[in-house]
């Protein structure tokens, strides 16, 4: 009798694991990378009441900063900002350019390189350098602008989230070409 009970729970676990297991087998999902695709910049002039003028994205944004002739690119779609700053310059030319390189080597602590590319436009008195911060730095994109004489513009790209150099590459790429197109088309007033 107790050798029949036990054959009897036998099959009948036999036939709930036969009932659960029953299926199409398990496939695993392939890893997928959400496509990020942003518009074709469309540029527009930024007018304004201080010494420069520039074009910028219409994917942008622009609002005031906390001093004259400060402003923000904000890219909401994004939760990307690029902070742009003015000082007039008054026998303080090495100072800023100090404060501007101090500020791009103070992301060495999480950058896996910083590329340095200087340009100047003699035309137009526009010189500068523009930095391009790789790996988890805070800040991936940032340039100077003087006319070494009266003029210091500095420009830092923020993202409102963690450093995800991976995650935020096309972010940065798109938000470049844009900061690349601001300094080609950037101006002094006077």
């Amino acid at each position: 009798m107790y050798f029949c009970k036990m054959f009897k729970n036998a099959i009948f676990i036999f036939a709930v694991l036969l009932l659960v297991s029953c299926g199409k087998d398990p496939i695993p999902k392939p890893y997928g990378e959400l496509r990020l695709e942003y518009p074709a910049p469309k540029y527009q002039k930024f007018e304004n009441n201080c010494a420069y003028t520039f074009e910028y994205s219409d994917f942008a944004k622009i609002a005031d900063a906390k001093r004259p002739c400060w402003y923000y690119l904000n890219y909401p779609k994004m939760k990307a900002k690029v902070f742009v700053t003015y000082y007039p310059i008054k026998n303080d030319f090495a100072a800023h350019i100090r404060e501007a390189e101090k500020m791009v080597y103070e992301h060495t602590i999480k950058a896996s390189a910083i590329d340095t590319k200087s340009f100047e436009y003699p035309e137009k008195k526009v010189y500068g350098n523009f930095y391009e911060l790789k790996g988890q730095s805070a800040s991936n994109l940032q340039f100077y602008i003087t006319d070494s004489t009266k003029h210091f513009v500095t420009a830092y790209l923020y993202f409102n989230t963690r450093p995800k150099p991976d995650s935020l590459a096309p972010a940065v790429d798109y938000i470049k070409n844009d900061m690349k197109h601001l300094l080609d088309t950037f101006e002094w007033k006077n």
